[in-house]
C-alpha cells in the first residue's frame, strides 16, 4: 500500500513541475518556442521578401 501511494504522490508531483514548467502561458518553455519561432519566421520573410 505504502508503494502505491509514493507512486501516485510522484506521479502528481511530476505533472505539477510539468505544468508549471512545459506549460505556462507567459515563462514556459512551449511560449519561449513559439515567441522564438514566430521572430525567426519575421526574420525569413524579410529576407526573402526584397
Amino acid at each position: 500500500m505504502r508503494n502505491i501511494l509514493m507512486t501516485v504522490m510522484l506521479l502528481i508531483v511530476v505533472v505539477v513541475m510539468f505544468s508549471s514548467i512545459i506549460m505556462s502561458p507567459t515563462t514556459g518553455t512551449k511560449a519561449v518556442i513559439e515567441n522564438k519561432g514566430t521572430s525567426i519566421n519575421t526574420e525569413i520573410g524579410t529576407l526573402v521578401t526584397p
